[in-house]
This record gives C-alpha cells, sequence and structure tokens, in this order.
C-alpha cells in the first residue's frame, strides 16, 4: 500500500501537463526564455510522461525506494544553537539536511531551501516524508540575514518554512530568488517585503555581499499546470569580508553550464554539490547528478572544496539514502581525490573554516 501510494502520489507531483501562460518576464532576445517560462541552455532528452509512468511502475513492482542499509548514518548529530546565534568573525557552516544549510559568513547568516517541514509535498498526509528531524530547529537558528532559492520544488522550496522566515523575530530576510518565483511569494508569502527575483547572470547585493544566479540543467513545477513557468539556477555568494566565496549550487543535471560557472565566475573556497536521487541514472540522467558527475562538477566549477548536499534525508528516488556517501568515496578514489576536499556531513554538524580548512566542531566545545 505504501509503495502504491508514493506511485500514485508521485505520479500526481510529477506528471506535469503544463498549460500555457505569459511569461511576465519573456525577452526574445535571451535563448533561455520562451513566450510561457524559461527552458535550459543545451540541448538533452527530457523524459517524457511515457518514462515516469515507467519508473513508477518498477518501483511498485520492486518495492523501491530501497531502505537504508545503515539507518544510524542518517541520524542528527547534537547542535549547539547558542554558538550557532553567537556573533563572530568565523566562516562557518552548518547543514541542516537535504539542501537546507546555514552559511555564516561573519556576522551575515544565509539560508540556502530552507526545508523544515515533515514532508517535501503540497500535502501534509502524503509525499515524501523526511527521515529524521532538521539537523537544527527552525526555531533556534539566528536571525537570517538572507535566504536563496534555486528553483520550486517542493524539496526545495517550502511554503511553511518561508512564511516563518518571513516572520522572525527582528524582521524578514531578503528573499533572492530566480524569476518568476517571486510572483509565487506575493501569492503565499504577504511577510516577505524584500523579494529580489534575478535572471541568470543576474547580481544583487546585500551588505557587502554580492549574489549572482547562475544557470544550471534541471526545470520547475509546483502544480500540473505551470512546469517551467519559474525559472530555476544555483547561486554564487562573494563575500568581502570576511572574503570568502561560495557556490550553492541547488539541484541540477550535469551539462555544460557547470564548465560556464567555472570560467565566468571561479574560483570559489566551497561549493554546494548534489550528491542524491539519482537512481535510476535512465530516468535521473538529466535532471540529478550521480556522485561520479559530483565530483567533475566540483572541477569544472573550480571549488577549493565542495560540501555533499540533496541526499539522506527525504527518500526521492531509488538509492537506498545512506548509498550517496559511499559512491561518493569510490568517485573521489578514481578521481584521486581527499575526501577532505569534498566532504560529507552529518545532519546537525557544524564546521568552522579556519587557514584554508574546515575544522569538524565538536558539540559542546
Amino acid at each position: 500500500m505504501a509503495s502504491l501510494r508514493r506511485w500514485v502520489v508521485g505520479a500526481a507531483i510529477l506528471a506535469i501537463a503544463g498549460c500555457a501562460r505569459v511569461n511576465p518576464y519573456y525577452d526574445a532576445n535571451l535563448a533561455h526564455h520562451t513566450p510561457s517560462g524559461f527552458k535550459n541552455n543545451y540541448p538533452h532528452r527530457t523524459p517524457g510522461s511515457t518514462d515516469l509512468w515507467r519508473w513508477r511502475f518498477d518501483q511498485w513492482r520492486d518495492n523501491l525506494p530501497a531502505e537504508p542499509n545503515d539507518p544510524a548514518s542518517l541520524a542528527t548529530v547534537p547542535a549547539d544553537p547558542s554558538w550557532i546565534r553567537q556573533a563572530s568573525d568565523d566562516v562557518r557552516l552548518t547543514w541542516v539536511g537535504h539542501s537546507t544549510l546555514l552559511v555564516q559568513l561573519g556576522r551575515f547568516n544565509l539560508l540556502t531551501d530552507p526545508q523544515f517541514s515533515e514532508r517535501a509535498s503540497p500535502v501534509s498526509f502524503a509525499g515524501p516524508r523526511r527521515f529524521q528531524l532538521p539537523g537544527v530547529a527552525l526555531a533556534d537558528l539566528p536571525h537570517i540575514d538572507a535566504v536563496v532559492i534555486s528553483h520550486s520544488h517542493y524539496d526545495h522550496l517550502d511554503l511553511p518554512s518561508v512564511r516563518a522566515l518571513a516572520m522572525q523575530p527582528g524582521g524578514p530576510p531578503v528573499f533572492m530568488v530566480p524569476l518568476g518565483i517571486d510572483l509565487w511569494f506575493r501569492d503565499n508569502v504577504p511577510g516577505a517585503s524584500d523579494v529580489r527575483p534575478l535572471d541568470w547572470w543576474g547580481k544583487t547585493t546585500v551588505g557587502d555581499k554580492t549574489l549572482t544566479l547562475l544557470p544550471v540543467q534541471h526545470w520547475a513545477a509546483r502544480t500540473l499546470s505551470d512546469r517551467n513557468q519559474t525559472l530555476w539556477g544555483a547561486w554564487s555568494v562573494d563575500s568581502a569580508a570576511p572574503k570568502f566565496r561560495f557556490l550553492f549550487g541547488g539541484d541540477f543535471g550535469y551539462s555544460r553550464d557547470l564548465a560556464d560557472i567555472g570560467q565566468r565566475e571561479a574560483p570559489f573556497d566551497l561549493a554546494a554539490i548534489p550528491v542524491g536521487a539519482y537512481a535510476p541514472r535512465w530516468f535521473m540522467t538529466p535532471q540529478h547528478v550521480n556522485p561520479a558527475e559530483a565530483v567533475q562538477a566540483h572541477r569544472d566549477v573550480r571549488a577549493r572544496s565542495s560540501v555533499a548536499i540533496h541526499w539522506g534525508t527525504f527518500s526521492l528516488t531509488d538509492e537506498p539514502l545512506d548509498q550517496p556517501p559511499k559512491d561518493l568515496a569510490l568517485a573521489r578514489e578514481a578521481a584521486g581525490m581527499p575526501a577532505e576536499e569534498f566532504f560529507v556531513m552529518k545532519h546537525g554538524e557544524s564546521r568552522v573554516w579556519k587557514d584554508g580548512k574546515w575544522m569538524v566542531r565538536a558539540p559542546g566545545s
């Protein structure tokens, strides 16, 4: 019954019909713009509804997704809210889970794709369910200065989470979003008073931080009728003080966009690169990198170090939740890459950037 429910719910969410609407941001001079929305930069095979139903049938037949082999490895580590909220001049990184990172650039607190809900779904009673609680609770966060959203999918743009952040004590953060998601915020998050829509390669500043929306290969939808009517992308964050460059990959399939980012925006001190939700490859390749492709992406964008995201929190595809770190270790070994160059965190874990290296902070230290 659970497998059948996943199949039906997943099909309802992912089988996007795509009714034509007017793109208010349409620019005929930009190749990735269409009159009704947006498209990727580089040609690739796009799975259709037949592929979707084949995948969902295979999941039902084979009782997938597979259960974790080592569930204990996915447990959270105790976060230290008092330390997280304490003002510091350091660069600090905390993994909340999935694609949600708290990036603290001195006194500037940045949150990526905030997802704190029990499910990544338009409804509270069905859809992918969180395997563990968030590594840091929403109520334990410091005041968030800025939020970056990569795209509109429910595991990246969560309505209860952004509504709570818009109502945080001390005033709402600045929300940086791809084109079109600002209209969704206008209709759904009235407390968000500063929402900044950007096109690919567009820039905005918050204090001494410069944020740029970057092209990656993916897609967007929240309903059965809005496929690709909002844009998607990765984000670069250039901090003057402390001096640090961060790339938030969000969610993507492997494409030449990554080399383009490396040529135009690199180098980065840290890149957050997705490593999960990659099986089966015949269906997921255009939209999600596997760990070997993630290692290549790390090199393409010329990151000094990378952290693995988009794994271990929501069971979205066929591989066990704890498989991506194992496959990442094999990919690093094949590439001759040390573990600390592309590292994996536990939910709730924090690290501090010291002398060009990431130091794991032991709870209570």
